[in-house]
């Protein structure tokens, strides 16, 4: 990630010389909806219909893989995308995940994360969490973390794209610029700011 560069252009650059590879790396922000929607709708029906799962069991651990996708969002973000690598190799990942975003943080195409990597991430978060967790319970966990998952690729796109005049969202838009624009080593949370003032990430209020 360059450290003294910030492109204010709406262009999507060029990443990859190969098209195919390219085209990978850019997507329409609605994409995961698209994608995840029935997903999360199969894993509703398995838990509510197929197992018959009651609606409070259903429910406690719904909440539960939704509180879990806050602190995956801030460890993600702060120790997997802000990780700099030394070697050169790394260093062109480093930027293909997360730096262009950085350089380039009005590239409307690349403000939530393609398929081409969220589905194998979802995938491995899947499987991790089946074999954890108790039998069938990964239903209503996973549709939590999910729609968790999904709630932080909507809000991304819109802190970057909606103008916000008063409340939570204008606070939480001034949270992720200043993460952009003023110091990158903190404020992590982009849909929820609470990890952040757990683990001393927060601007300084002035």
């Amino acid at each position: 990630m360059k450290k003294n560069f910030v492109s204010n252009s709406t262009a999507s650059i060029r990443m990859f010389k190969n098209d195919f590879l390219e085209s990978l790396s850019k997507v329409r922000f609605y994409v995961p909806l698209i994608v995840y929607v029935p997903v999360i709708a199969f894993l509703f029906w398995k838990a509510l219909w197929e197992i018959e799962m009651p609606v409070f069991n259903f429910a406690g651990w719904f909440l539960l893989g939704l509180a879990i996708w806050t602190i995956t969002e801030y460890i993600l973000h702060r120790y997997v995308f802000h990780f700099e690598p030394e070697a050169e190799w790394g260093k062109k990942i480093h930027f293909i995940f997360h730096g262009v975003h950085h350089d380039y943080p009005n590239d409307a195409k690349r403000l939530v994360m393609p398929p081409s990597a969220s589905i194998p991430m979802a995938l491995g978060f899947y499987f991790i969490f089946d074999w954890l967790l108790p039998d069938t319970v990964v239903y209503p966990f996973f549709s939590g973390f999910m729609i968790g998952y999904l709630f932080y690729d909507m809000v991304h796109y819109a802190l970057h794209h909606a103008n916000f005049k008063s409340g939570f969202w204008k606070q939480l838009k001034q949270h992720h610029m200043l993460h952009h624009y003023s110091d990158s080593t903190k404020g992590y949370g982009v849909s929820w700011t609470f990890w952040d003032h757990i683990f001393r990430s927060n601007f300084d209020k002035k």
